[in-house]
C-alpha cells in the first residue's frame, strides 16, 4: 500500500504570455506613432544601453493605439490578480508606458520596477527574432532561487512543473503581438539585439 503523496509549489512566480488579438493592425498603428514621436523626442536613459527609450507617458502621446493596448494590459492584470483569500479583484490600475527601439548591439541591463505591482512588455516588431534565434534580443529573467546553482548536486532537478531550472535564468523570445507580464520585482534584462532591423517594444508599469 502507498500513502498519500502531494507535491506543492510554494513560491511560484507568474509570467504571463498573452497574444493580443488583432495585433497586426494594432502594431502598424503603434509603429507609426512611435516613429513620429522619435523624430522630436531625444529619449531617456534608465536601464537601456543604446537604443531609444521614450518618455514614460506614451498613453498621452500615443493616441488611440496606445489606449487600446493599455486596455489589454489592464484587463490582463485583473485576470491574474486576486486578494489574499484568492478571490478575484478589479483594480483601477495606475499605469505608465514607454516605447523602446533597439538596433544592433542595443539592450537593457538587469533591473526591476520598484513602486509597481506588475510590469509588462509588448512586442510591436520583433526585428526577426521570432524566426531567427541567432539575432538575440531575448527577454531574460533572473531566477529568484539563484542560490540553487551553488547547492549540493546542482546537476539534479525537481520532478515538478518549474523544477528543472532552479537557479538558472529563463528567456522569452520576442514575437510581434506578444505581451509578457510579470511581477515588477522580478529581475530581468534584454539581451543585445544582433539584427539589422528595428526591435520595437512597449513597456508598462502597473501600480495602485
Amino acid at each position: 500500500m502507498s500513502g498519500r503523496f502531494d507535491v506543492f509549489a510554494l513560491f511560484p512566480t507568474p509570467v504571463v504570455h498573452y497574444e493580443v488579438p488583432g495585433s497586426a493592425e494594432l502594431n502598424a498603428e503603434l509603429k507609426a506613432v512611435i516613429g513620429r514621436q522619435k523624430k522630436f523626442d531625444d529619449g531617456t536613459e534608465h536601464s537601456n544601453y543604446g537604443g531609444w527609450q521614450s518618455t514614460w507617458d506614451m498613453d498621452k502621446w500615443g493616441g488611440i493605439p496606445a489606449i487600446k493596448l493599455l486596455a489589454h494590459v489592464r484587463n490582463t492584470a485583473n485576470r491574474v490578480t486576486c486578494n489574499r483569500e484568492g478571490k478575484p479583484v478589479i483594480v483601477t490600475w495606475k499605469a505608465n508606458m514607454w516605447a523602446n527601439v533597439n538596433r544592433t548591439g542595443h539592450g537593457n541591463e538587469f533591473h526591476s520596477h520598484p513602486g509597481s505591482f506588475w510590469a509588462a512588455v509588448y512586442y510591436v516588431d520583433d526585428g526577426g527574432i521570432a524566426t531567427d534565434a541567432s539575432l538575440g534580443g531575448e527577454l531574460e529573467f533572473m531566477d529568484p532561487r539563484a542560490p540553487g546553482v551553488a547547492m549540493y548536486a546542482p546537476q539534479l532537478a525537481f520532478n515538478m512543473p518549474g523544477g528543472l531550472s532552479v537557479g538558472a535564468n529563463e528567456v522569452v523570445r520576442p514575437k510581434s503581438g506578444l505581451m509578457v507580464m510579470f511581477p515588477a520585482w522580478l529581475l530581468h534584462q534584454v539581451r543585445p539585439y544582433k539584427g539589422n532591423a528595428e526591435r520595437i517594444s512597449i513597456a508598462f508599469n502597473l501600480s495602485l
